[in-house]
């Protein structure tokens, strides 16, 4: 609930930065935007140890990739999108759009569901180990 709340609350500080030219706005928008998408990095970062004890090391390593690739492509992406269309606004409107996606995705997050390990319906091969499932 608190990664939902912490997007949510992103998600509104950057919508006055599509109607205001206002440089002090911007900055303190873009300020209250950043202090509550930083709240969401702990919750984020404890939830794979919720879900899959046993793998957090993997599910933390695919985070911070994913963490990592964006941080990478969303400068040059933004930049592509101010060259092309000469709207800095836009830039802007692709993070709210993904912000939203977030919040809706953010309610899919069950960490009350663990993965389990269930007996496999064929001998395993010698030094294999089951598929997790998800339990429900």
């Amino acid at each position: 609930l608190m990664v939902a709340v912490c997007l949510g609350l992103t998600l509104l500080s950057l919508v006055p930065l599509m109607f205001t030219k206002d440089m002090h706005i911007s900055l303190a928008c873009l300020a209250i935007g950043f202090f509550f998408s930083e709240m969401t990095i702990g919750p984020m970062w404890a939830i794979p140890m919720d879900i899959a004890p046993d793998h957090c090391g993997t599910a933390s390593g695919m985070m911070n990739t994913g963490s990592a690739m964006a941080a990478i492509v969303s400068p040059v992406a933004a930049g592509l999108l101010i060259d092309k269309f000469g709207n800095w606004q836009l830039p802007f409107l692709v993070s709210i759009v993904l912000l939203a996606i977030g919040v809706v995705l953010s309610f899919r997050m069950k960490p009350q569901n663990k993965f389990e390990y269930g007996q496999p319906a064929a001998p395993l091969t010698p030094g294999a180990e089951p598929s997790p499932v998800v339990s429900k």
